[in-house]
């Protein structure tokens, strides 16, 4: 019996161990990895639960090395917590929350990528119970652009095995980042004996990695024309991204299959004079030192693809071929052109020089040039336009029609293409003086004054000058034109003279006679001039002056007749003779001695001899 109870004791405080334990269990919680760039900080949460309750818990946090020891780093119960010594994370860990929250966050500042470790957070409960958790640290760091460069020489369509095309490196990335080659947007894909892609990575002193890809391919004529690029495909907090090179082109040589030559320069038609450039070129892609150009005269090699010919003239017009030589095949390709110089010859004028025309005769004159194309001719003289065409006609020349003729031939199609000739024109015929505005000159006494004679005509004429009183004047200037001739003198005034201009040719002759009044030096005032308007005015107002006395002795004598005044009667005797002594007399002289009016009381004209002088009488 006793037996019995013990044995059921020992199964009871077993169950009780057990469910005891069952009781004190701790369960926590981690994220699988934290992820962060280089430089910044890493949060890493550790959250738990127990049986116990999450009050009184220890915690503790490790770190798991590079030989898969497990480092404390970090200590916490009810009553201290203690970052450990010596560690990487002494100084840069960090740990917010209690026991009491059932959340414990370790905060790690400046992460590097040595710190890409695995984290353990460790939970103790009151009775012994224990949880533990593990997050890994994911430390990244965004590569550079990556750098892309072709190879520096041509690739040939002739390579039997694949030639370097182009390298990729992308530097300083973390984790390591991969390379993928395109052309056109399309990615390349290896492949024996056509492509192929060697990568090679190197870590650097930093810990971080760079990558280098170099592609090789057999190359086609049409590979000339593509684009070609790399991407860098690399990790980031929370995925992937990526990042593509510039885009390149890759020289392809291959060979030629045609020849083109053609004149770069001048554009359009050429001229004699001009310089032309011609350049020739084939159609392949590889260096080749066998272009040259045959043309009429010779044969050049070419520099640089470009052959310059100066100061080209109509022999140089013909066919030039440009010639390549396959020294693979010694296949000759050639391409031709035809070069054709435009000219224009010298201008050729008939008559010749010089002509003579009659006065009023006709004259026609004719100016052509040979040319490779259509001209137009302008005849021009003094500057001016006077006729347009190959001929000339003068109509009923004159004096004014003599001169320098020019007449300017050019080509239309090509600025720039002209000649010119010239052709003068003298007109025959018996002088003519033109006659100036007033052959009357007035001179002082003593003074010297110069007369010119301008004389036309053809042959030029004689001139000479002499005075009204026989004497011959001596030349001062004398100017021949091919319209005539223009003489000038210099007379001293020292009376009224005349001078005579006369010009004479085998044609004929003119005279021009100039007339000249000495003017002697006054030697007083001159009398002043007296203006005839003030004179009339004077005479008008005499003369109304002399009508209101008229009226006024009118009115006093029939006054005095009707004995209104001076106690007279007003009955007198109209019959009664007039007496001599009856009359007034007014006599008016004008101050240049003219005749005086005399006028009586009735307006009676009296003789000027009644009066001894100017007065006014009235007499009773």
């Amino acid at each position: 019996m006793a037996a019995r109870n013990t044995a059921s004791l020992l199964v009871g405080l077993l169950l009780l161990f057990l469910t005891w334990g069952a009781w004190a269990d701790v369960e926590v919680n981690m994220e699988d990895k934290v992820e962060v760039f280089r430089g910044e900080n890493a949060s890493i949460t550790c959250m738990f639960i127990s049986s116990d309750g999450v009050g009184g818990m220890v915690i503790q946090w490790f770190y798991v090395t590079r030989s898969a020891e497990k480092q404390s780093i970090y200590y916490q119960d009810t009553t201290m917590n203690i970052v450990d010594k010596g560690t990487p994370f002494t100084d840069r860990i960090s740990v917010t929350g209690t026991g009491a929250s059932g959340e414990i966050v370790l905060t790690i500042s400046d992460v590097q990528l040595e710190d890409e470790l695995e984290f353990i957070c460790l939970i103790k409960g009151l009775t012994d119970g224990t949880g533990e958790g593990r997050t890994k640290l994911k430390v990244f760091e965004k590569p550079d652009r990556p750098i892309i460069e072709a190879v520096k020489t041509g690739i040939s369509v002739n390579e039997i095995s694949p030639s370097k095309i182009a390298t990729c490196e992308v530097k300083n990335g973390f984790p390591k980042p991969s390379i993928t080659w395109y052309r056109n947007n399309m990615p390349i894909q290896a492949a024996q004996g056509v492509v192929e892609v060697v990568t090679s990575t190197t870590t650097e002193s930093s810990g971080l990695f760079s990558v280098k890809s170099e592609l090789s391919m057999m190359v086609i004529k049409e590979d000339q024309d593509d684009l070609f690029y790399c991407e860098v495909t690399y990790s980031v907090p929370g995925g992937l991204t990526m990042t593509e090179s510039n885009r390149i082109n890759i020289t392809v040589h291959y060979p030629s299959t045609a020849v083109r030559v053609w004149v770069e320069s001048p554009k359009g038609k050429i001229k004699e004079g001009d310089s032309i450039e011609l350049h020739c070129r084939d159609d392949g892609n590889m260096p080749s030192s066998s272009l040259s150009i045959s043309y009429p005269g010779g044969e050049h090699t070419l520099e640089n693809n470009v052959m310059v010919v100066d100061n080209v003239t109509r022999l140089n017009s013909g066919l030039y071929q440009c010639k390549d030589t396959d020294w693979d095949t010694l296949e000759e390709i050639t391409g031709n052109t035809t070069v054709f110089v435009n000219y224009l010859d010298p201008a050729v004028v008939e008559p010749e020089h010089t002509v003579e025309v009659a006065q009023g005769e006709e004259l026609t004159a004719t100016c052509n040039a040979n040319s490779s194309l259509q001209t137009h001719t302008v005849w021009f003289k003094d500057g001016e336009e006077v006729s347009t065409g190959h001929s000339l006609t003068l109509m009923d020349a004159t004096f004014d029609s003599a001169g320098t003729y020019k007449c300017v031939v050019t080509v239309p199609e090509i600025e720039g293409m002209e000649t010119s000739g010239t052709l003068r024109v003298f007109v025959t015929g018996p002088p003519e003086i033109i006659k100036p505005d007033s052959t009357e000159r007035e001179a002082s006494f003593e003074e010297t004054i110069n007369l010119s004679c301008n004389v036309r005509g053809f042959p030029a004429p004689t001139v000479t000058w002499n005075t009204s009183d026989g004497k011959i004047l001596e030349t001062a200037f004398e100017m021949r034109t091919d319209e005539g001739v223009e003489s000038l003198v210099s007379i001293k005034v020292t009376s009224d003279i005349s001078a005579t201009c006369e010009a004479s040719n085998e044609f004929g002759d003119d005279t021009l006679t100039f007339n000249i009044t000495a003017i002697k030096a006054a030697t007083a005032d001159p009398p002043k001039k007296v203006k005839k308007e003030g004179r009339g005015v004077i005479i008008a107002v005499v003369i109304i002056c002399i009508l209101l006395l008229a009226i006024l002795g009118s009115v006093l004598y029939f006054l005095y007749k009707k004995g209104k005044i001076c106690g007279r009667s007003g009955k007198q005797d109209l019959t009664k003779e007039k007496s001599s002594k009856d009359n007034i007399v007014v006599e008016m002289r004008s101050d240049n001695t003219e005749e005086a009016v005399l006028l009586g009381v009735n307006g009676e004209k009296l003789h000027p001899g009644d009066q001894g002088g100017e007065y006014l009488d009235v007499q009773k």
